[in-house]
Formats: C-alpha cells, sequence, structure tokens
C-alpha cells in the first residue's frame, strides 16, 4: 500500500474534494498509480468522477455492510481515473459503528488489502464522525484546505485536537502535510491578513502553510458543474497551476 493522503476540514466549502481530485488526478498524470475514495456521503467526489453509486458496491460496502467487501472489488475505472465511489448511506455510519470492537479500524483493514497504489487520496465530510476518526487512523498525511476569509479558522482547533489523540493513541505516523489557503486572492488585505493569522496556528499544529496558495479561479465551479475534475477541464487555468506546484511539494 502507498502513502495514503486524507483531505479533511470541519468547515464545509473550503476546497476538499477540489482538492482531493484535482491532487489525484495530477498524481495520476504523472504515472503514478493512484485511487480515490470518497468519503463523503455528499458524494461530490463520485459526482466529478461520474462514478455509479446504484447497483455497484461502494464505500459504505466495503467499511459498513455486513458482507464488508474488499476495496478492489469496489472499485471503478473511470475516465477521470480510478475511484471507491461514496454513498449517501454514509450518514448511518456512526449509529452502524457503535459499539464494534472494529470500528475505528476498518478503513485501515481495508486499505491493507487494497493493491499496488502509489498514492491513496481520501476525500472526507465536514463533520467530526466515525467515518473521519477511520479515515485519519489509516492515514499517512493530511492535507487541511483553509479558504482565506474571516471564518478560516472555524473548526480548526477541534480537528488539531482529534489528530493529535488519534496520532498519541492509535497511528503514530499521522502528519498534518499542511494547511492550504483555498480562494486566495494576494491582492485583498483580508487573504494577506488571514495567512499571517494562520502562521500561528500552524506552528501550534506543529506544521506549515503550504508554499502554495491555491487563487481564486472561476474555472474550479466550472469544472464542478460539468462534473469533471479541474484538471480535465482547464489545465492550464490559474488554480490547476497551483494544485501542479502543491503537488511538488508533496512528493518533495
Amino acid at each position: 500500500m502507498g502513502k495514503v493522503i486524507i483531505c479533511a476540514s470541519q468547515k464545509g466549502g473550503v476546497g476538499k474534494t477540489s482538492t482531493a481530485t484535482a491532487l489525484a488526478s495530477i498524481f495520476a498524470q504523472r504515472g503514478y498509480r493512484t485511487l480515490i475514495i470518497d468519503c463523503d456521503q455528499q458524494c461530490n467526489t463520485t459526482d466529478t468522477y461520474r462514478a455509479e453509486t446504484e447497483g455497484v458496491a461502494t464505500i459504505y460496502d466495503v467499511l459498513l455492510d455486513e458482507s464488508r467487501i474488499s476495496i478492489s472489488e469496489a472499485i471503478q475505472h473511470t475516465e477521470c481515473g480510478e475511484i471507491l465511489a461514496g454513498d449517501s448511506l454514509l450518514r448511518q455510519a456512526d449509529e452502524k459503528l457503535k459499539g464494534c470492537v472494529d470500528g475505528l479500524y476498518r478503513m485501515s483493514d481495508a486499505l491493507e488489502k487494497c493493491g499496488d497504489y502509489d498514492y491513496i487520496f481520501i476525500d472526507t465530510a465536514p463533520a467530526m464522525n466515525s467515518i473521519l476518526h477511520n479515515c485519519l487512523i489509516a492515514a499517512d498525511e493530511v492535507i487541511i484546505p483553509v479558504t482565506a476569509d474571516r471564518y478560516a479558522l472555524q473548526g480548526l482547533s477541534q480537528l488539531n485536537e482529534t489528530i493529535r489523540a488519534i496520532k498519541k493513541r492509535q497511528n503514530p505516523k499521522l502528519t498534518v502535510a499542511g494547511l492550504l489557503l483555498t480562494k486566495y486572492n494576494g491582492r485583498a488585505n483580508l487573504s494577506r491578513d488571514v495567512k499571517a493569522s494562520l502562521e500561528k496556528v500552524a506552528e501550534s499544529m506543529n506544521t506549515k502553510i503550504f508554499d502554495t496558495s491555491v487563487r481564486e479561479c472561476i474555472k474550479v465551479k466550472e469544472a464542478q458543474a460539468q462534473k469533471q475534475t479541474l484538471i480535465a477541464y482547464a489545465p492550464k487555468c490559474t488554480a490547476a497551476e497551483d494544485y501542479n506546484r502543491l503537488a511538488n511539494e508533496l512528493i518533495g
């Protein structure tokens, strides 16, 4: 199993799905064997990849169904790449996993039998729930997208506490790869002020703000409307350029 990177935030609309799908596309284009997993019951990543959700196995079947099929049986091969589709039934996860001895380890157990991928990207819901805990326990790195607005710090403290607890007790290899500024406008005072404030937050989380900030770009919303990844829809737009730079940072 390769490196597992999750995009997580307690705040919606920060670019988790755009980040996960863009990075998965870029890494696949660069020749890495890449899988993306949709762990958000809204299924936006699944929608972007135009993957099936009816009559096929999904992340729900892998983690929560009694059959507990393997990830390899549930992977769909689409024009955008390989994906384990999301499922609206994930909203039942907390109830289903309550009291299960292995309830928080189902993702890590499933990924151990996942096959020979170089990178696995996981898109998560903006919620502190058992599925997010599963993902954090299974992950190597966390990317935390943060919008450059006055509400940027919402939810960061709780997420940081959760990551620290999981790192201490359940997954010592877990690290926060960095905070990623999204929808950034370098000419706006607010964007610059938010970036300055986040420096202290990043230090308290023993991480960094990525050198790359993802600039505001209308092509991101257009790609979503067309049910395409940004990299396929507008590979030369400013946001695509930024995500390519972010990929370089992750690879090192």
